[in-house]
């Protein structure tokens, strides 16, 4: 967490998470993900985790490893969906390099504040925001056979070793 807070640009550490994972070399860690439940409430399905946080030291291309790997992470524990959040001014060029899509924009808030609910701004409550998910894992589609067929639909036969 220390390196979230060292870091990130904008966010202190998340409260939680489900994991976390991170790369290093012999200097020590340079990137960090954080995943845990999603922030939103109609996205915490029990099928849905969320990219809290990502953060680097501005090592290459280090966030999109990172991006890759929490998702084979993510399918290998069952659940089905990752999605991440960017605000407007942020490239996305990681997410993008990992195979994400962006799927939604969302206005920048007012922020939380209610009469009913007196709540302190956060400072990043008038920025808009981006939705990013996961690829969808790669199924083979059902014209495509197994294996290269010989006329008349028959499979070849496997190479022996």
């Amino acid at each position: 967490m220390d390196f979230v807070r060292v870091w990130h640009r904008h966010h202190p550490p998340p409260a939680g998470q489900v994991f976390a994972v991170g790369a290093a070399d012999e200097d020590g860690i340079l990137p960090v993900a954080i995943v845990g439940r999603p922030v939103a409430r109609h996205y915490d399905n029990g099928a849905t985790l969320e990219v809290t946080r990502t953060a680097t030291d501005g090592t290459r291309n280090a966030n999109s490893l990172l991006l890759g790997a929490v998702w084979r992470a993510a399918k290998a524990l069952g659940y089905t969906r990752l999605i991440t959040f960017t605000q407007a001014g942020e490239s996305g060029a990681s997410l993008r390099g990992a195979g994400w899509r962006l799927i939604a924009e969302r206005p920048a808030r007012t922020g939380w504040h209610t009469p009913s609910r007196p709540r302190p701004g956060r400072g990043n409550d008038r920025i808009a925001r981006f939705l990013w998910e996961a690829p969808e894992p790669h199924h083979r589609r059902h014209s495509e056979p197994a294996r290269p067929s010989r006329p008349g639909g028959h499979a070849l036969p496997r190479p022996r070793s």
